[in-house]
């Protein structure tokens, strides 16, 4: 009998590339009983396969030990050696929620090889391979499904919560803290740009003990969204599948047309500007949203300045009242700032700012300065308004998308039109929108066209011309004519929403860089008080100096040493830069994405859909027995009816020519030729110049103009009127409009350019040609992906633009992957980062963004840095004292998030 072999997952935090999955890989696998180890940096998760023998807490700490967080995301599996057990991931899982990992996986055999797609038919895709039955299925019914309940088994739950008050890291890290130590907690992911908490934890875990907890540290704390449960083998088990957004699983292939989201959890409705729809997208902004003197810390600011000059009056009117006056004066504030620090030592963080502060403001009073700390309580108050301010500025700047959706839409049914709630539109449903209002959901045009305003998401000014079939995104603004359209998407899954949820999540990832700033702070602020000791007691106990004046330089260095501007520096400019990002439609999942942008040499593109159109188009019309117009009419009246590629170039470019195609009779195709048929009773054949030759001798001159054509790249087609030659039509995918400006701007950013394409040779050139870069052709997935990886052996940091379809290999193994694309559920979640409007251009201004972001974040670093050294230099020196080191914290704060916040106003490249 085989020795049972168990599986093992856990969530890792704090990978960011593949050499950190290396070095996790080689760790876990040198302990005893390991058989096999996958890593996922995408996934941020770790599967192991071991024997019962296998130390898996010793395997844990040991990659805790290379600087990664690490907690259990399942109970063991068995199965057996052999692998005749059946497996609970994989491609035989059904489960819409099951968190696959692709990264791994072989795609070579999906016929997606990026080719020139106007010679093929794909209104015949297959999708009956695709398992839909399990989206309308029960929790249990769903979960059997996928072979994930099993006698006993634990769960994982996750809660969201909104949490209220949080301007710096500083909070999150408290907040941190003290929810893992709620018995129960795998994990925790605090956002303080989104003003969120995601805990995920067992169904043992007291959530409620974990909210008074968060609380007590002087926080108000709502829950937003119920629990999502992880059963063995990763799989989402949700108790309610309606309840939030779900990023996290994979879409590919699953038509989500019948999915219902009416009931999506709206939370507590708030006011969000200009009168958006509160809660249209599941966001609860909590109490502390509204003008910045309405929140909790405004008024404890107003109220000890009010104390403070209440005090100053009583000293100048009865002198020998002064240091009881300036001692509640101080009390005011600094109550409640004592009240946070004990909570936050008691919940596992005794080294705060909070701490510092409280210390400091107390030594002071003990050697009679009272007037000064409670001025320093007073700034201190001062300065974390300001961070608040600052951090809600962030936040509005992506939340003020939700308000860009009408809060009603006409809904059209039998012909009559009805106002009804936005959010209440279905999937499907037909809308009316006339000129001058915004569009109310993501949906495709059924009739009539307009010029369609995107700056509102795009900060393109210039409107574009939208025709039937074309798609329409929510909050976009109608300007010349009415437009129905059919909704693609609910409220709860529009673009608009998507992107909001998906920089809230990527605002909780933090940078490698953060993560420096937050370790190096960790040992920093309990150095400066061993410092402030040391500073305060030496001199006087071993040089003779006097105690109240080392004292009083001790608690000065207290506070210069508060880590507030260092610990905000990278988060800020980081949160900045996601929204700035995602309002121009750049998708970036999390810091560390953000920072390797930057640092990208050669840029790999996909031909077909990313820098062509994706769909060929007519280029050259060459009269020879008819005009132009009657050879694209004849050609036209064949084509009706007919979903191939090159028809509808033909049917498109007759459109714009305002021709009216007909029918034509006894039409037919024959096979690798072409088509033929009747229109007026004269036959006609529109097919590849090799038939046509069979039917009809063609002159030289003829000949040679279609070499050319060919050799341009383009696919030409012969029309024959009665036998006799009437046309010629070009037909190719063409560059997207900005593809070779954009190539010139990453070439200006000093970033080379190469195509990978699985068309032919000759169209590769004549494409990479026009453009200005280098072509690599008739490649396979695999030859994609290893392209990529030759590159990244002679040293470049490779960026790979595709589809987030065709190369999944490629996108997996460079170092950042970008899906181009118009906000499908590929385009948002497949790579690391989306160019969500298809601009070529973006790929530089993603890079460039970047580069600004981390420019901006060492000149946080040194501002912090530099203005504390040059305080503790002259607080020691006796230069300066208690009022200037806390101005020296408190501007340093200001002048750092003012810094990160300008990335706000971020327009690009020029």
């Amino acid at each position: 009998m085989n020795e049972a072999v168990l599986k093992s997952r856990y969530r890792v935090a704090g990978m960011d590339c593949a050499a950190c999955a290396k070095k996790i890989d080689t760790a876990a696998r040198r302990i005893d009983g390991v058989a096999d180890v996958a890593v996922s940096v995408t996934a941020g998760t770790m599967t192991i396969d071991h024997s019962p023998k296998a130390d898996m807490e010793k395997l844990a700490k040991r990659v805790e030990s290379l600087g990664y967080k690490v907690a259990p995301l399942a109970l063991a599996q068995v199965k057996a050696t052999a692998g005749a057990a059946p497996k609970s991931e994989g491609a035989s899982c059904t489960n819409p929620d099951h968190h696959h990992d692709h990264a791994g996986d072989d795609h070579s055999d999906h016929d997606h090889v990026d080719q020139d797609h106007s010679g093929h038919d794909h209104s015949d895709h297959d999708h009956a391979g695709h398992d839909h039955a399990s989206h309308g299925k029960t929790l249990e019914q769903r979960a059997n499904a996928a072979g994930l309940i099993a006698a006993n088994a634990n769960t994982i739950l996750q809660s969201r919560y909104r949490v209220a008050g949080m301007d710096c890291a500083a909070c999150a890290k408290k907040i941190d803290t003290a929810a893992r130590r709620v018995e129960g907690v795998q994990d925790v992911s605090v956002s303080v740009t989104a003003g969120t908490m995601t805990v995920d934890h067992s169904s043992k875990a007291d959530m409620e003990k974990l909210a008074k907890r968060v609380e007590s540290l002087g926080y108000k704390v709502a829950p937003i969204a119920l629990g999502q449960a992880e059963a063995v083998g990763g799989a989402a088990l949700r108790s309610d599948p309606a309840n939030s957004i779900d990023l996290d699983h994979d879409h590919l292939g699953h038509d989500h047309s019948d999915h219902d989201h009416s009931s999506h959890d709206k939370g507590k409705k708030a006011d969000v500007q200009d009168g958006a729809v509160a809660g249209l997208h599941g966001h609860d902004h909590g109490s502390e949203e509204g003008p910045w003197w309405k929140t909790s810390k405004a008024r404890l600011t107003i109220l000890c300045g009010l104390a403070l000059a209440a005090a100053f009056v009583l000293a100048k009117l009865v002198p020998e009242t002064a240091p009881w006056a300036f001692i509640v004066a101080m009390a005011v504030g600094l109550i409640p700032i004592a009240r946070r620090a004990i909570m936050a030592a008691l919940n596992g963080s005794p080294f705060t700012i909070e701490t510092l502060m409280t210390i400091a403001a107390v030594g002071a009073v003990i050697i009679n300065a009272s007037e000064e700390a409670a001025a320093v309580v007073f700034l201190f108050l001062v300065g974390e308004m300001l961070e608040g301010v600052a951090a809600g500025r962030a936040r509005a700047s992506i939340t003020a998308l939700a308000s860009l959706v009408p809060k009603t839409a006409l809904l059209e049914v039998d012909g009559k039109t009805s106002e009804v709630p936005a959010e209440s539109l279905a999937v499907g449903s037909t809308i009316l929108v006339r000129p001058g209002d915004r569009v109310p959901a993501d949906g495709t045009i059924i009739s009539g066209e307009s010029s369609i305003d995107e700056s509102p998401m795009t900060g393109e000014s210039v409107p574009k011309r939208k025709l039937p079939e074309d798609q329409v995104f929510a909050g976009t603004i109608n300007q010349d004519a009415p437009i129905r359209v059919k909704v693609t998407a609910t409220a709860a899954d529009n673009t608009i929403a998507r992107i909001i949820q998906l920089v809230e999540k990527a605002q909780e990832s933090k940078a490698p860089t953060e993560r420096f700033i937050d370790r190096f702070s960790t040992y920093y602020t309990p150095a400066v008080m061993i410092v402030a000791a040391l500073v305060a007691i030496v001199p006087p106990l071993v040089f003779g100096g006097l105690w109240n004046e080392w004292i009083y330089k001790g608690l000065a260095i207290l506070l210069i040493g508060c880590p507030c501007a260092l610990v905000i520096s990278t988060p800020a400019a980081i949160a900045a830069s996601l929204s700035a990002g995602a309002r121009r439609g750049l998708l970036m999942k999390g810091g560390a994405v953000l920072e390797t942008l930057g640092k990208i040499t050669k840029v790999a593109f996909d031909k077909t859909g990313t820098l062509t159109e994706g769909k060929p188009k007519v280029t050259d019309i060459v009269a020879v027995g008819r005009t132009e117009a009657e050879t694209l009419a004849l050609a036209a009246d064949l084509e009706i009816g007919s979903s191939h590629p090159l028809a509808m170039a033909i049917l498109d470019e007759a459109r714009k020519r305002d021709i009216n195609p007909t029918s034509a009779s006894e039409a037919r195709a024959i096979g690798g030729e072409g088509i033929v048929g009747k229109v007026g009773g004269v036959e006609l054949f529109f097919g590849s110049p090799k038939a046509a030759e069979k039917r009809c001798a063609l002159t030289q001159d003829l000949r040679d103009r279609i070499a050319k054509l060919n050799d341009e790249g383009k696919s030409v087609s012969v029309l024959l009127a009665g036998r006799v030659v009437a046309g010629v039509i070009a037909m190719r995918d063409e560059p997207r409009e900005d593809a070779k400006e954009g190539i010139e701007a990453l070439k200006r950013l000093d970033v080379t350019a190469v195509m990978l394409t699985g068309d032919n040779k000759r169209t590769a050139a004549a494409i990479a040609k026009s453009l200005g870069l280098e072509p690599r052709a008739e490649l396979l997935p695999e030859d994609k992906q290893r392209i990529v990886g030759e590159l990244q052996k002679t040293g470049h940091i490779v960026g790979k633009v595709g589809d987030g379809i065709n190369d999944a290999p490629a996108l997996a193994a460079a170092n950042v992957g970008i899906a181009m694309g118009g906000g499908t559920d590929v385009a948002l979640e497949t790579a690391d980062a989306a160019v969500l409007h298809g601009r070529v251009k973006d790929v530089a201004n993603m890079i460039a963004l970047s580069r600004a972001t981390m420019s901006n974040i060492m000149q946080n670093i040194t501002i912090s840095l530099g203005l504390k050294a040059v305080f503790l230099v002259t607080t020691v020196m006796g230069i300066t004292g208690l009022w200037p080191a806390i101005l020296a914290d408190t501007g340093a704060t200001v002048i750092v998030t003012a810094n990160a916040m300008r990335l706000l106003g971020w327009r690009g490249l020029k």
